[in-house]
């Protein structure tokens, strides 16, 4: 009788051991600064694109056809909304309306 309950004790502990340990490994790993090699590839090609769009100024590995792309649809939106410039942001003027002074009647 003893016996099954120290097994089931014993199991209980081992059971909320092992969790712990899954979550406090899973948390930590960020600490030993070693990366697996999946996540090295990932992060050396984000590197390598930062570095891609940083040389060139604007989006990496395009043709010649989306720049036209883009001028295509910058034209179209110029002609619909005026002759503004579509990369810059608006900017807005607002102007307080003028209210006219009415004079209370006497009662």
């Amino acid at each position: 009788m003893i016996l099954q309950r120290l097994s089931r004790f014993s199991s209980a502990v081992q059971s909320a051991v092992s969790v712990y340990l899954r979550r406090n490994i899973g948390v930590t790993a960020v600490a030993f600064k070693e990366l697996d090699p999946v996540q090295k590839l990932f992060v050396d090609k984000i590197r390598e694109y930062k570095t891609k769009r940083q040389s060139s100024g604007g989006p990496v590995d395009t043709g010649p056809e989306y720049q036209q792309d883009l001028e295509r649809e910058l034209f179209k939106l110029k002609q619909m909304y005026g002759k503004a410039d579509m990369n810059a942001f608006p900017d807005f003027k607002f102007e307080d309306p003028k209210f006219e002074v009415i004079d209370k009647p006497p009662s």
